[in-house]
């Protein structure tokens, strides 16, 4: 896993920043509400090589185009997955640019159930894309050790699946490839959360239907077959993945790929009576919605999200609801509304990337218990049941304020924590709000976040690297000004301790 060059970079044009044509032209003034924060804004050029960050510690697996392996981030000790992926196994340029694809995809992934791109590297001989370490292996081996799975059990991980396609349908992106293969668990435990992986056949949607013949004869959808298809060839893809989970065997099998094609093309399937006759008739109805064989008829991924039988059976194995987290999640939230933007871009780069999994897990939980409608991310609606969920269980300050009250300590805080102006609070920025902030900021995870926005490594963070991070053209005036007061040196420029001062007392602990 050496790597060759002393200035590696990472994986095609990760961020654009404006230029103007003219040396006179004013470039525009940004306000602090202007500034769109997302975690991809850190995902940027790298000065240091792979070897130098991240200790490989052994193999994972291997891919059609490189290897997988378990490594180490030197200064943290957390644990990533690292892609390796040979540039002489990508001659052909469009592997390079489907490649390209995949890495533009991730960047601007953020859900619980998705596998999280953290960093791309690439230097002469090959690229390294850092994901999210995931310790219980494929779905597809838990099925074939346990034969089949009960229907609570079933229904937890494909409401799983289900939230997560649900957000990639939102954001306009087809997975394609969704079978037991591609989704990992996260952890050895029987209630694992489920990570999606593998997204090398995605394809955004713009209005137009896909024509190419992608995916695993198993859990291709027959529209997929003739090539006109859409989001929906997911949601069946889905439902032959639920027909196993509850069974232990594909709807469509035979010998001979062309034959399971057969199959799948005439559509027709059954519910053998030896297997299928202690699974509830909800279970089969949901099957029978998802396996639906025109896709304008089928159900959608958020339709399904709402089948009575998920909701049933996720109710009954789900976590009790613990009023103390959810209240001290909320209070963290309405603390983050007080944070400066230059703040909370700091907190952003360490939450996401410099956290354990341990740290995040309730807040995981939570953030899953405020989704109720499963879409990857929280809604004014969503965040007003939670508060009252709260007020009526707990003698806190939120207890005592009316609905009026909580509505509007709802919006202020969807304004202050809806940091890439989506109009509403996706997973990141939520982490990022609800986390202890007295941990967060341990010195070692402030000397990781000062290296990011140190570019060059000068040991010193000029306006010049905070500008080009956030891809403004100037700083907003708020920002300068905080900047020029944190400079006790007058230098020009903030070192390490300047840059703690600053978190301080735009943090407002």
């Amino acid at each position: 896993m050496g790597c060759t060059s002393s200035k590696p970079r990472t994986l095609g044009t990760l961020k654009q920043v404006e230029s103007f044509s003219t040396d006179d032209m004013e470039p525009p003034r940004h306000t602090e509400s202007d500034v769109m924060l997302k975690p991809s804004m850190y995902i940027g050029d790298k000065k240091t090589d792979f070897n130098s960050l991240y200790t490989p510690c052994r193999k994972l697996g291997s891919g059609a185009y490189g290897n997988v392996y378990l490594c180490t981030r030197k200064e943290t000790s957390k644990e990533y997955a690292v892609k390796v992926i040979k540039k002489q196994d990508l001659s052909d340029r469009k592997l390079s640019n489907d490649l390209l694809k995949e890495v533009n995809y991730l960047k601007e992934l953020d859900h619980p159930n998705i596998a999280k791109l953290h960093d791309v590297y690439e230097d002469d001989t090959a690229y390294y894309i850092v994901m999210d370490a995931c310790y219980g292996g494929e779905l597809f081996e838990q099925i074939i050790k346990r034969k089949k799975l009960t229907e609570s059990c079933s229904a937890s991980i494909i409401k799983q699946i289900l939230s997560g396609v649900c957000y990639l349908h939102k954001n306009r992106i087809v997975h394609r490839d969704l079978k037991p293969e591609n989704l990992l668990l996260e952890t050895e435990e029987v209630n694992s959360r489920i990570k999606i992986v593998d997204f090398g056949l995605s394809a955004r949607l713009f209005d137009q239907t896909l024509r190419e013949r992608l995916g695993t004869v198993y859990y291709i959808a027959p529209e997929v077959i003739k090539k006109n298809y859409d989001e929906k060839c997911d949601v069946w893809s889905c439902g032959v993945i639920l027909y196993i989970l509850l069974c232990g065997y594909p709807p469509f099998a035979a010998g001979q790929d062309n034959e399971i094609i057969q199959k799948v093309v005439e559509g027709s399937y059954t519910f053998p009576s030896k297997e299928w006759s202690k699974v509830s008739s909800d279970a089969k109805d949901l099957i029978n919605m998802m396996l639906t064989y025109d896709p304008k008829k089928r159900i959608s991924a958020a339709q399904a999200l709402r089948h009575q039988w998920i909701v049933k059976r996720t109710k009954e194995s789900s976590n009790i609801f613990e009023p103390e987290s959810m209240s001290l999640a909320l209070t963290n939230l309405r603390s983050f509304t007080k944070t400066q933007k230059l703040g909370q871009a700091a907190m952003l780069l360490m939450a996401n990337k410099f956290t354990t999994n341990d740290e995040i897990n309730e807040l995981t939980k939570l953030f899953s218990e405020l989704d109720t409608n499963g879409d990857g991310s929280l809604d004014r609606s969503e965040l007003l049941h939670g508060y009252r969920k709260v007020k009526q269980h707990m003698r806190d300050s939120c207890s005592k304020m009316t609905d009026e009250e909580i509505k509007k300590e709802v919006n202020d805080i969807i304004k202050a924590c809806d940091l890439d102006h989506s109009g509403t609070i996706n997973y990141c920025e939520f982490i990022t709000g609800c986390i202890d902030k007295c941990k967060l900021l341990s010195k070692e995870r402030l000397k990781l976040a000062f290296s990011t926005f140190d570019a060059d490594g000068s040991g010193k963070i000029s306006k010049k690297e905070i500008t080009e991070i956030f891809g403004l053209c100037k700083l907003p005036e708020s920002w300068s000004t905080l900047l020029d007061d944190m400079d006790v040196n007058h230098d020009g420029e903030i070192d390490f301790d300047e840059f703690v001062s600053m978190l301080n007392q735009v943090s407002a602990f």
